[in-house]
This record gives structure tokens, C-alpha cells and sequence, in this order.
């Protein structure tokens, strides 16, 4: 564009010059016609001053070198008086351009083309441009030169020159400039058709080059929705001021966020860039994101937090800190400023009580402009705690948070208490009581453990290690080398979180009994408690249990050998009494034979009693073992119901047996499992009495066998149920009467619990008996 326009400004002086030229000439011929034709002087003294005041001077130079100038021209080459010849302006034109003067001369009078020649003249600024043309022929082939003062015209020249380098660096450097931009750029002719794009507009279109992108017309954006591409630059050129839109734009595979700028230009083009701002918006959008989290994280605190604008207004708040000032989210929805908010505090009671409230007020307006954080407490009028903090904010606003320790300052008001309450009973136990920490060094203690020690107050004040402790004790105890237990009872708590304990003498008598035991907090709580007066009675009671036990292994002895010794008179009974009923001694009479009837069941039963003394005493005592053997419960019990059958027929009692195909094989010992079932049916038939009913059940399962026996007899009431089990079991009522002293129970029952078995009992005055017995497979 520079360009352009000094060539124009140099054919607009060609233009001039020769319209000067013609004017001249014309001039010049009216002159030499007028001359001619009316030769007046007063004719030729008007054209004089028309030439004298012409901007060009003519010069006629002939082919012999003689040349015809007037006083102007004179005046412009600085010489004297008005020079004939060619050569006599030496003196003020150097020699060469009088040659190069002299050959245009000869060349416009040989082939008649003309000349322009600008010379500056040596020691001046003045600049004369030369213009010679073959004249007619009436002036005999004489050429016309034409002489300009182009000085004016050249300084124009000169600087107009300057200024367009000037302008072409300045447009090559913005040209560079727009090449290199990181940013797409783009020109846009009056006719809205892309016109120029630079490197990055070419890059991100994915095109070959800035021609190959005018050639197909392609846009960077879609601008959908929004007028198209050409939307912003419609609109630019229509409304004359810049227009800002945000567009996507698929650059390099990826879709981007663009922001571009149409700018109208005089020409009525349009000028274009775009600024990719995915990475503000994606920068934006976590910044929205992280404070959404940030509020909806600060909704679930406890603590109330509230956040106001550099305008001072209300910009966010949580629950907790409606909840805790009563404010309603109708009245907050409206931003309220800080000191509203205060005032709407101060409504609800919940600020504390101050005499100058606009002062108080003032001075929190100060923490917007305060340096650092700034942290108080308020007791409101309802005595709740509120832990303010404020904190200032980069961007002017400040952040709020209240925090209610109420319950914290209930609680440390608690645990002072809790502590001297602690204090006041570890004083008052009747436990010597110390707690070392983790460490080993004495922390607690009460006045019972340092009476005890008899050790100084200042010396247990000091914290001293467990090992000093041990030392200060030594000499109390009644053996000092104990004195190390407590090192390590102190280690075993602490270190290994063990418990420990014992018992240690003193050297004054005295027994105690100690332990070592790990607290929560990894501290050892060290006890001690004075046991000598139990000691004293546990001895007592010791010789005491020694002395019964050897009076009852006595009477056991005497019994057993009493029971011996009475099996041997009642052998002899049994055998006279057998030979007597026999006849041996003649035939009796029917009396005689009923008496020995009677003394042999009374020697029968006799025998069953010292039997079950034997048994009970020598199970009791010795702890006989069982045998462990495969056997047939379904034959074992079937052989114990014959063996009591006859009692029970010759008592007129319902005897009924049911044995179960599901009773099945146990492992236990024979003998004993007979004799557990024949002491529950004779107990039966005892308590059946005449013509009353007794059950035998026998059935088991997969687990256990099961053998229920039952009878209609009287029954026992609870006292009795209670001591049926009893080893020296009281005679009970049966329906007979009084009767005898019945071991079978006592013994029953020894013998099912020694095979992991269960015995169980039910009667009721009036309901009879049922006794229940479960034994184990194995």
C-alpha cells in the first residue's frame, strides 16, 4: 500500500511538469508570434514578467554550444550576468555534468528524444531538474531545456521515501509478527470471504498453506447457533465496533473452547484472531466444581462457617451456621451485608452481651482489613461457648467460622472434676495404689501406697523411675530381693501388656497381696492390698477343712468296715433262715414258715442297703473307674426290669416295660448303667406302692440314649425334690408309710454324671414320679 502511493505522488509531478512544459511552450510561441507580428515593447515587457514569474525558466541550446537563458535561471545557478555558452557554466557545474548536459543536448537534436535530468548544485541545497525537448523548426533545431527548482518537490521526495522504508519495516515486522503469533489470525475483504491467514490459523485448519486456505474458504469455527462463522463479522461490519464471541472448534483432534475477536476495518474488511481458552474454561469449571465440593463439604461440618464478598455482603453459609443463629434462608437469599448479619445475631441472642454494641460492631468490621487471622471466644446470654475465627481473604471478603464448645467446656468442667474426684478416692482406698507410665516413672499415687512405703512426699513428687522406687522399698520387705518383682511386674504391664500378680511379706509381719495391670493409656496401674487378717483366717479355716477331712475319711472307713463286718452276721442270718424255710430242721408250721419268710426278705433288703453303703462310700472315696465297653442297652435294661418284676408282681403293681427298636448300642460300663436302672424301678416300686403303676421307657437317638421311669406313687414335694439327690438323702413318706433310708437315687446319679450323662428329676405331691436319664453314644 506504501508503494502504491508514491507512485502515484511521483505521476502526479510528472503530470504537473508536463502540463508546465506545454504551458510554457505555448506561452513562448505566443510570445515569438506576438513578437513577430505587433513588436511592441509594451507586448514583451508583459510576457517578460509572465516568464519571470513562471515556475520553469527556459534555456535554448544550440548544437554549437552557444545557449540563450534569461536572468531567473541565471539567478537559480548562482552565476553573473547571462552566460552565452554551454561551457561558461563551469564555474558553478561540475565538468561531468556539463558533459552529461551537453550529450542529452546532442541526442534530443539527432534523434529528438527527449531528457529529464535533476542536479543539485555544488554547495547549496537548491536541487534544479532539467527537461529538454527538440524545439520546431523554425527555431532552426535549436533544443528547449526547461529548468525546475525542484528543491521543495525533492525534500517531499526525499521524506516521503524516508517514511515509506520506515512504514515497509514497520509492515514487514507486523507481517512477521502475525506469522509467528501462537494465535489463529485471519483477513476478511469487504466481501467477507477470507482473504489472509497466518502459520496458526493455516495449522489449526489442517491445511497446506495461507492460499490453499483462501482457495477453499475454510473456517476455523462452526459457530452454530450463533449466525455461523461469519456471524461476529457480519455483525462487526454492520454495527462498526469490534464484536467478542465464544465458539467450539475441533483443533488437532480435540474439541476446543475459542474466543474470537472480529474487528472492522476502514477498507471494510475485517480483521480476525481467536484465543483458545479451553484450558480457563476447564480451569473455570474445576473452579466451580472444587467450590461446590468445598460448600457441600463445609455443609457437613459441625462448625458454622460463613463467607462474605469483598463488598462485604453475605456470599455463602452453611446449615451449621443457620442452624446455630436462627437465620432464615429466605433472609440470607438476599446477601445481606456484614454488619446485618451482626445485627440479626445480636436479635437472636446469639453475640455476647456488650455495652456498646456499634463500637463491639466496628471493631469485628476491622477484620476485613486486619493482616492475619484472628481467633475469640463469645459466651452468649444462654451460656453456650462459640469459637470465632476469622480469617481474611486474598480477594478482599472474609471468612467466618463459629464453633460451638459448649459441650467441650461441659466436658473438661467434667473432667475436672472426674479428676478430683479420682484424686479424693485413690486417697481413701483401703488399696495401696501407684501408676507408672510407660516410661517406668511414678505418675499417681495415694496417700495409703506412700504410708505404706513410709517414702517422703518430695521424694515421690520428683516422678522417680520404678528402679529407685524398688531401692526406697527394699528394706521393708521381709526378703529385699523380692524388691526386683516389682521392676518387672512394672515391664510385664507396660512393655508387654501382660497381667500379673502375687503376694509378698513384710518385714513387720504384715502380707499383702499385689498385681501389675496394663491401663488403656499403655500406663501400669501397681495395686496393693493388705491381706493379713484373711491370711490368718484362711489358715484357720485351713487346719479346720484338714481336721474335718480327717474325721470324715474316719467315719467313711468306719462305715465301710462296719458294713463289712455286719455282711458277715448277715450271711449267717440269711443261710439259717434259708435252711429253716428248706426244712433242714423239720417241717414248721405255717406261722413258723411266714416269720422266716419275713426274716429273709429283711435280710434281702438289709443286704441291698450295705450294698448301696459300699458303693456310695467307695465311689465317693476311691473314685473307681468305669469300664469302657460296646454294649446293648436294650439288654442291660431289659435284664434289670426281670430282675425287679417279681417285687413289683408280689406289690400287685402295674409293671409295664417298652423298649425301643431306636435305643440301640452306648459305650459306658454294664454294671453300672444295670444298676442305675434297677435303682430307679426299685425306687419306683417303692414309691408305687400296692397295686399302683410303674413305666419303664427306654428309646434313644442318633446322639443319646434315653431311659424314662415313672410312677403314680405320692410324689415329693419341692423340699424333697430338692435333696433327692443328696448322698445321705432323709427317709421320705410313700404311700405305705415311713420309709426306709433310699441311697438308689444318690447313686443313680453318681454313676450317669461319671458317664457324661444327665439325670433329671419331676414330681409333684399327688402325681407321681418321673425321672429322666440321658446317656451320651460315646
Amino acid at each position: 500500500m506504501i508503494e502504491i502511493s508514491t507512485a502515484a505522488a511521483l505521476a502526479v509531478g510528472a503530470a504537473v511538469a508536463l502540463l508546465l512544459f506545454a504551458g510554457a511552450w505555448l506561452l513562448f510561441a505566443g510570445l515569438r508570434a506576438t513578437a513577430g507580428a505587433r513588436a511592441t515593447g509594451a507586448t514583451n515587457a508583459r510576457y517578460e514578467a509572465l516568464l519571470h514569474t513562471a515556475p520553469a525558466s527556459p534555456i535554448i541550446a544550440y548544437g554549437d554550444g552557444r545557449i540563450e537563458l534569461n536572468a531567473t535561471v541565471a539567478r537559480w545557478l548562482g552565476v553573473e550576468g547571462l552566460p552565452g555558452r554551454i561551457d561558461e557554466l563551469a564555474s558553478v557545474l561540475p565538468v561531468e555534468t556539463i558533459a552529461a548536459l551537453k550529450s542529452d543536448i546532442a541526442a534530443a537534436q539527432r534523434a529528438g528524444r527527449g531528457f529529464a535530468r535533476a542536479m543539485t548544485l555544488p554547495g547549496s541545497s537548491r536541487t534544479l531538474m532539467w527537461r529538454g525537448e527538440r524545439g520546431p523548426q523554425e527555431m532552426g533545431g535549436a533544443v528547449v531545456v526547461w529548468v525546475f527548482d525542484a528543491t521543495d518537490s525533492q525534500r517531499e521526495i526525499a521524506r516521503l521515501t524516508g517514511q515509506k522504508d520506515e512504514l515497509q519495516e514497520a509492515f514487514e515486522a507486523l507481517t512477521s509478527l502475525i506469522e509467528t503469533a501462537p494465535l489463529p489470525m485471519w483477513y476478511r475483504g469487504p466481501d467477507l470471504k477470507l482473504a489472509m491467514a497466518n502459520t496458526a490459523y493455516v495449522a489449526a485448519v489442517e491445511a497446506a498453506d495461507a492460499a490453499d486456505v483462501v482457495a477453499r474458504g475454510l473456517e476455523l469455527v462452526e459457530g452454530s447457533g450463533q449466525g455461523g462463522p461469519l456471524g461476529g463479522a457480519v455483525a462487526a461490519r454492520e454495527l462498526g465496533r469490534p464484536q467478542e464471541r465464544v465458539l467450539p472448534a475441533t483443533i488437532g483432534g480435540e474439541r476446543r473452547s475459542l474466543r474470537l475477536h472480529d474487528i472492522p476495518l476502514p477498507s471494510g474488511g475485517v480483521a480476525g484472531y481467536a484465543i483458545d481458552i479451553e484450558d480457563l474454561e476447564q480451569a473455570h469449571a474445576r473452579e466451580r466444581r472444587f467450590g461446590e465440593a468445598q460448600r457441600a463439604l463445609l455443609d457437613r461440618l459441625s462448625a458454622g462457617v460463613a463467607q462474605f464478598g469483598r463488598d462485604r455482603a453475605l456470599a455463602f453459609c452453611n446449615q451449621p451456621f443457620r442452624r446455630m443463629f436462627a437465620m432464615r434462608s429466605e433472609w440470607l437469599a438476599d446477601r445481606p451485608e456484614f454488619d446485618r448479619v451482626l445485627e440479626r445475631m445480636r436479635e437472636a441472642n446469639r453475640v455476647p452481651e456488650v455495652r456498646d454494641f456499634p463500637g463491639w460492631k466496628a471493631e469485628r468490621r476491622d477484620w476485613f482489613t486486619q493482616d492475619g487471622a484472628f481467633e475469640e471466644t463469645w459466651l452468649l446470654p444462654d451460656g453456650a461457648h462459640i469459637r470465632v475465627l476469622a480469617q481474611p481473604l486474598p480477594d478482599g471478603g472474609l471468612l467466618l467460622i463459629f464453633e460451638d464448645r459448649t459441650e467441650q467446656v461441659q466436658l473438661a468442667s467434667a473432667r475436672d472434676t472426674l479428676l478430683r474426684v479420682r484424686t479424693a478416692t485413690f486417697d481413701n482406698l483401703f488399696e495401696a495404689l501407684a501408676v507408672f507410665a510407660t516410661n517406668g516413672k511414678l505418675q499417681l499415687w495415694n496417700n495409703r501406697f506412700r504410708a505404706l512405703w513410709g517414702l517422703e512426699e518430695e521424694f515421690l513428687s520428683g516422678h522417680p523411675r520404678v528402679d529407685a522406687v524398688a531401692e526406697k522399698v527394699a528394706a521393708k520387705l521381709a526378703n529385699p530381693g523380692q524388691a526386683r518383682f516389682i521392676n518387672e511386674l512394672v515391664r510385664a504391664a507396660t512393655v508387654e501388656r501382660q497381667t500379673r500378680s502375687g503376694r509378698v511379706d513384710l518385714a513387720d509381719g504384715r502380707h499383702f497381696e499385689f498385681a501389675a495391670v496394663p491401663l488403656p493409656d499403655g500406663n501400669a496401674l501397681f495395686t496393693m492390698l493388705d491381706i493379713t487378717d484373711s491370711r490368718r483366717i484362711e489358715q484357720a479355716l485351713r487346719e479346720r477343712t484338714e481336721a474335718l477331712e480327717k474325721a470324715d475319711r474316719t467315719k467313711t472307713a468306719f462305715v465301710a468296715s462296719m458294713s463289712y463286718e455286719l455282711r458277715t452276721p448277715l450271711t449267717s442270718i440269711s443261710g439259717f433262715a434259708e435252711m429253716l424255710h428248706g426244712g433242714y430242721a423239720g417241717k414248721l408250721t405255717k406261722q413258723a414258715d411266714a416269720y422266716v419268710e419275713a426274716i429273709l426278705e429283711s435280710v434281702e433288703r438289709l443286704g441291698v442297703m450295705i450294698d448301696d453303703v459300699l458303693d456310695l462310700t467307695q465311689a465317693a472315696d476311691e473314685g473307681e473307674g468305669l469300664d469302657q465297653e460296646d454294649i446293648d442297652l436294650a439288654a442291660i435294661a431289659r435284664a434289670a426290669a426281670d430282675r425287679l418284676a417279681p417285687q413289683a408282681k408280689k406289690d400287685g403293681i402295674d409293671y409295664v416295660v417298652e423298649i425301643s427298636h431306636s435305643v440301640g448300642r452306648i459305650t459306658g460300663d454294664a454294671r453300672r448303667i444295670r444298676e442305675v436302672i434297677e435303682h430307679l424301678l426299685r425306687h419306683a416300686i417303692g414309691a408305687a406302692g400296692k397295686d399302683g403303676r410303674v413305666l419303664l421307657h427306654v428309646d434313644g437317638n442318633a446322639g443319646a440314649a434315653r431311659i424314662v421311669v415313672s410312677d403314680d406313687g405320692a410324689g415329693m414335694d419341692a423340699e424333697a425334690v430338692a435333696h433327692a439327690f443328696d448322698r445321705f438323702p432323709r427317709p421320705g413318706i410313700a404311700s405305705g408309710g415311713e420309709r426306709a433310708l433310699d441311697l438308689g437315687l444318690p447313686l443313680a446319679r453318681q454313676f450317669v454324671e461319671a458317664h457324661r450323662g444327665t439325670i433329671e428329676l419331676l414330681s409333684e405331691p399327688g402325681e407321681g414320679t418321673l425321672v429322666t436319664v440321658e446317656l451320651p453314644r460315646r
